[in-house]
């Protein structure tokens, strides 16, 4: 049993409708100026106006901060960082998916400790305190919101960075479900698909602790047993709370320790390919089951079996990797990288690319370049 130490530094407040209590956390917070990081899909969904609409009603100053894309790169933080210089805000707000949330912790590390992203790749590299942080989140999929990172992808390599700092995670996760019935189908399905690999990967880690396996399981069972019930209605709420709550609780696992081989293939084909996180991942979770299967079979059915409903039945390593290609080709996803646009001539590469991922460290069966190359063959 691995020793732990864990404190939580996030609140948690989950229920519908709860945007509108925005402008009063804020002031709890002592708060009266703060900068709003949203996307342009979340913007046009009416989601930033609500959340700009409640800290007015309180007497905060709102700054937004929208010029990012879907995987912020440095520049993108550089820029916000600039828009904080001419607010000076008390308070930062990602309101929006994993990117938002992402790209203000990225304007946090810079704006309160100076220097480039660059500067806090990897973990405690901050020295100076951060500014207190909400995340809102508008998809169930990163579990950002209660993490202690934020994955900027460099501009120039396009290479995810991590950058970690316990002085980074948010104050408030507030968690409104009805601000993820506006997500279109296929954002539902990649961030889906990305939280339940987050769940099965940090059940399995080399550092999972008792705390993290308490956050994995419970994600686990939220996100197997409400994941298909949101792509057939949308407007499901109640299964879209509990992907929500699954999500967040798979932040938590991931926090407490960290993730597998899946995401250290599925960068790589992020940065090189542009592959939509969630879809990299989706390809390349089958495989990593099966193969993690071979030393750790019983802890993935542990996972079956906690899960209650149908899969309480299934036995082995095969069956759950098969379910998982089922919810890829329920959710209309690609389920072969030669289907992604990718070039097998640039396995090898990838592969290489692969072992350096942070997170392949963590896998629970040691994976070599060779290994990584092996599971992108299986995945062609």
């Amino acid at each position: 049993m691995h020793a732990f130490d864990s404190q939580p530094r996030t609140r948690i407040i989950f229920g519908a409708d709860g945007l509108a209590s925005l402008g009063d956390l804020a002031v709890q917070a002592g708060a009266h100026k703060t900068l709003l990081v949203s996307d342009r899909g979340v913007i046009a969904a009416g989601h930033t106006q609500r959340g700009i609409d409640a800290l007015r009603a309180a007497d905060i100053e709102v700054t937004v901060f929208d010029d990012f894309g879907e995987n912020p790169t440095t520049k993108d933080v550089q820029k916000g960082v600039a828009v904080a210089q001419a607010c000076a805000p008390e308070l930062l707000i990602g309101l929006g998916g994993g990117s938002s949330m992402d790209c203000a912790k990225g304007i946090n590390f810079v704006y309160t400790n100076g220097g480039t992203m660059h500067d806090y790749l990897g973990v405690g590299k901050a020295k100076q305190p951060m500014l207190p942080m909400f995340a809102v989140p508008t998809t169930s999929g990163t579990g950002s919101e209660t993490q202690s990172f934020a994955l900027i992808s460099d501009a120039e390599t396009k290479v995810k960075m991590a950058c970690g700092d316990k002085k980074a995670a948010c104050a408030v996760a507030l968690l409104d479900p009805v601000l993820t019935l506006t997500q279109p189908v296929q954002v539902t399905a990649l961030t889906g698909i990305d939280a339940l690999a987050h769940a099965l990967e940090t059940y399995v880690t080399t550092a999972r602790t008792p705390m993290s396996q308490m956050f994995s399981r419970e994600a686990w069972r939220l996100l197997s047993s409400h994941l298909a019930s949101v792509l057939d209605d949308a407007q499901d709420l109640e299964a879209r709370g509990g992907m929500q709550l699954g999500a967040c609780f798979a932040g938590l696992a991931i926090e407490n320790s960290m993730l597998g081989a899946t995401h250290a293939l599925a960068n790589p084909l992020t940065a090189e390919f542009g592959l939509i996180h969630g879809q990299a991942v989706g390809v390349m979770l089958p495989h990593v089951i099966r193969y993690n299967g071979v030393q750790c079979g019983d802890w993935y059915q542990e996972l079956l079996q906690c899960q209650g409903g149908e899969l309480a039945g299934y036995q082995g390593v095969n069956q759950l990797a098969d379910w998982v290609s089922g919810l890829l080709s329920k959710a209309g996803l690609k389920q072969c990288l030669a289907d992604c646009g990718v070039q097998r001539e640039e396995l090898a590469r990838l592969s290489e690319d692969a072992e350096r991922q942070w997170t392949a460290g963590f896998n629970p069966r040691p994976v070599s370049a060779a290994d990584l190359y092996e599971l992108y063959c299986q995945a062609f």
